[in-house]
């Protein structure tokens, strides 16, 4: 036999008679990797806030404006010519004249009816002591029924005449005061319609009177309010024009028509303005409130998660986060009442909320602690 066979066959006859065991170890079987262990669950940091009862008012907000109290435009009552107007700004009381008109043509006509007056109360007079001689004289049948219904005829007829002059007397005065055009209020002339030398008519605007010591802001409210609010009803007014302090008062008047354009109706606020801030037509941001609650559960809006199955919120229970479910009831200012769903003594999750999934493992660390 060849050499080099018979080397190889002693190789193969060597190899298949060794026992597995002392076979290397790269050739057995690999082991399973260990399974994983809770070292390595991850943690996530959240702030929470601990739920407790407190108040909560609900409120209706509006956009209203400033309306004077007492804003008048006086008219003439009757024709003439302006002889005087007084200026601009300044303050009148009630009863002072604003504005006169030239009565020369009525104090003329006032002086002939009042001498048609006396005339005319002479002749009754002499009518009625006619009649009173008359009478007597009728009564011993001494003059007959025709001459004494011709006296009575002729006192009735002087009676008549003395009314009208008089009436004519009235009218006259009248006139005359209707010359001098009086404040009908405390205020201050705010605009002129017509300047003196100006011919105006009955009905003619002559000024523009306005008292601003008190004021109201008006806003309309819309219709799904309408049983929530009446008069007496808190309200908060704050003015952007010079960002002053919020002003608590009350409605003092709530109008029982909807308008049906806006579909609101109208509430008004009555405010003190004797510091003169306050300026018609002013705009006004207003706070109906609309309801009041006591030891509610309330938590910061942007802690609420929603999605396509509703609202919903993150607490921790056990070091651990566990979803909720929840009814949301009114906002006000960034918080929001929890009408179900949440217990006072709860941990609010309200920052890391969106970051966490049911039973992840939290660390709480608020701000301050």
């Amino acid at each position: 036999m060849h050499p080099r066979l018979f080397l190889l066959l002693l190789a193969l006859t060597v190899a298949a008679c060794q026992n597995p065991e002392q076979q290397p170890a790269a050739d057995q079987a690999k082991p399973l990797p260990a399974p994983a262990t809770g070292g390595n669950e991850r943690t996530l940091q959240v702030e929470t806030v601990t739920l407790r009862p407190e108040p909560f008012t609900e409120f209706v907000q509006l956009t209203g404006s400033v309306i004077s109290m007492n804003d008048a435009t006086l008219s003439a009552e009757t024709a003439g010519t302006i002889v005087n107007i007084t200026p601009l700004g300044t303050r009148a009381r009630q009863g002072d004249v604003v504005v006169r008109l030239d009565d020369r043509l009525v104090r003329s006509a006032l002086e002939q009816a009042r001498a048609a007056a006396r005339a005319a109360e002479a002749a009754f007079k002499l009518a009625d002591q006619t009649f009173n001689r008359q009478e007597r004289l009728f009564a011993d049948s001494i003059i007959s029924s025709l001459e004494f219904e011709n006296v009575t005829a002729q006192r009735d007829q002087a009676a008549a005449a003395l009314a009208q002059a008089q009436a004519a007397v009235a009218s006259a005065e009248r006139q005359l005061e209707f010359s001098a055009v009086k404040a009908p209020f405390d205020g201050t002339i705010e605009e002129h319609m017509i300047d003196p030398g100006e011919q105006v008519a009955p009905g003619a605007a002559l000024l523009r009177i306005v008292n601003t010591e008190f004021v109201r802001v008006r806003a309309g409210v819309p219709e799904t309010y309408a049983n929530d609010i009446s008069e007496g009803t808190p309200v908060q007014v704050r003015f952007r024009a010079y960002g002053g302090d919020v002003r608590d008062a009350k409605a003092t008047f709530v109008g029982s028509v909807i308008d049906p354009g806006s579909r609101t109706f109208t509430v008004e606020i009555e405010l003190d303005n004797r510091d003169g801030v306050l300026k018609p037509e002013m705009i006004a941001d207003v706070l109906l409130t609309r309801a009041t609650y006591e030891d509610q559960v309330v938590v910061p809006q942007n802690s609420i998660l929603r999605d396509e199955s509703g609202y919903t919120v993150y607490v921790v229970e056990d070091g651990r986060a566990v979803l909720k479910t929840i009814e949301p009831g009114p906002t006000e200012s960034g918080r929001t009442l929890i009408s179900s769903g949440l217990a006072p003594g709860e941990q609010l999750i309200v920052s890391g909320q969106t970051n966490v999934t049911t039973g992840d493992a939290v660390r709480i660390s608020n701000r301050g602690n």
